[in-house]
Parts: C-alpha cells; sequence; structure tokens
C-alpha cells in the first residue's frame, strides 16, 4: 500500500524456493531483499531471471498488472493527486461515503490499482505474478476474480474505516490475502498441489509485524491485516 518502497521492495528475502510442489521436486524461486534503491534493482533484475512462467498464462492476473502500470503510467507513478482522485476510496475534498453512495461503487476496489513509485508497482507485480498466477492456474480466473474483489473492498475499507484517510493505494493488501490462501491450501488441503516455502512465510509475517511498528513509515498495515486474515481463513475453509 502507500509507501510500501521498501515494504514491496523486502517482499523476497533471501536466495530460496518460493513455492514447492507436493509430492515433486521444489520449484526453484529467485528471493530478493530490500534496502537501498540500487540493491532494489539488482534484486528486481536477479528475480526477474529466475522466476518461471506458470504452467498455463493466466489472463486474469496479467490483465491486473495491465491496469496497474497503466495508472501508473497515467498518474505519474502516483504523483499526481488530481488523477488519482476518481480512484480513491473517497474524495480527498469531500471524505465520508458521499461519492460511493452516490453512484461511485468502483471506488470500494480501484484503490488497489495505485501504486506510488516504481519500486512499489514493481514488487507488488512481481507478487501478484507469483501468487495470483497460481491462484489461477489451480482455481481459475473466475475464482480469482471473486477472491481479488472480496479481499480488495473488504481490505480497503477495512483501511479507510479504521485510518480515516482515503489517499491509500496499492495491491498489497490482495497479496497479503493470497500469501494466506495459498500459505493454508498448502497446509491444509493436499489436492492444491502446492505449498508456500518455510522461507517465505516467515519473512512475510516478519515483514507484517516490521511494517506495524512505524519503522517504515506511513503503510496500509489494516489492508495487509484484513487482507491476511481473510486470505488464510478462505484458505483453510476450501476443500477440493
Amino acid at each position: 500500500m502507500r509507501a510500501l518502497f521498501f515494504s514491496s521492495c523486502a517482499s523476497c528475502a533471501i536466495a530460496g524456493e518460493r513455492f514447492r510442489s507436493v509430492g515433486q521436486a521444489p520449484v526453484r524461486r529467485g528471493e530478493q531483499h530490500g534496502g537501498p534503491a540500487r540493491g532494489a534493482f539488482l534484486s528486481f533484475v536477479v528475480h526477474a531471471a529466475m522466476i518461471s512462467m506458470p504452467k498455463r498464462f493466466p489472463p486474469l492476473t496479467t490483465g491486473l498488472i495491465v491496469v496497474c502500470a497503466l495508472v501508473a503510467l497515467l498518474s505519474n507513478l502516483g504523483a499526481s493527486t488530481q488523477a488519482l482522485r476518481p480512484l480513491f476510496i473517497a474524495d480527498p475534498a469531500i471524505g465520508g461515503f458521499a461519492a460511493i453512495a452516490g453512484g461511485e461503487i468502483w471506488r470500494l476496489l480501484t484503490p488497489i490499482f495505485i501504486h506510488f513509485g516504481v519500486m512499489h508497482l514493481l514488487f507488488n507485480m512481481l507478487w501478484l505474478w507469483d501468487l495470483g498466477g497460481l491462484a489461477e492456474q489451480r482455481r481459475g480466473y473466475v475464482f480469482l476474480g471473486l477472491f481479488i474483489l472480496m479481499v480488495g473492498v473488504a481490505s480497503n475499507l477495512a483501511q479507510y474505516v479504521i485510518s480515516g484517510s482515503p489517499t491509500f493505494g496499492g495491491m498489497s493488501g490482495v497479496v497479503y490475502g493470497l500469501l494466506g490462501y495459498v500459505w493454508m491450501q498448502g497446509r491444509h488441503n493436499p489436492n492444491f498441489g502446492y505449498g508456500l516455502s518455510r522461507q517465505t512465510v516467515i519473512f512475510m509475517l516478519g515483514w507484517f509485524v516490521l511494517c506495524w511498528t512505524g519503522l517504515l513509515g506511513p503503510i496500509a498495515n489494516w489492508a495487509h491485516t484484513f487482507g491476511l486474515l481473510l486470505g488464510a481463513a478462505w484458505g483453510f475453509a476450501q476443500r477440493d
């Protein structure tokens, strides 16, 4: 979410396995470490070089990435508040839910497409490609669309209602939802076929806690929290 330059850069901690295929040899994934811009860029290059294409091309995941890239382009990577005003959950000049009540219901979801800075965008998109692509491969694009709609709206509402500020954005609430879903499916549903590596889970939960300390600046932690809880609950409850 907003001010997640460091959070998104550090979404991959150290070289290791991100996914493991149950009953098969582990799938090697490049992990990245956050830090200064140079280190983050080099990490991105390593990850991009090692990442593998899902077995089936994920059209919805790809479409979401394209939309996020277009929003970033049109808003000058989040620098143009005027361009983002129709996408914030509420008009910053008005607040409340007046715009949504007036029919602008897209505002409930569209903050997920807003990103503030190139690293925020790139690393959220890498996680979306990995986790969203896996979910789409295993469950289909209809499931992924429903999941993103429900988790995206819920995490946006939680962030806005609790924080009171409408000027947040990012895909990371959904990403944490996907993390929780894939994690629980891998642990409790043998038919899912994939699970997250222990390294990935430990790092992502550790980073989740670090974001809450305030050391990384203003971060939409309530979106992360509700996304993670909803995704984990959904992943735990669903069985094939």
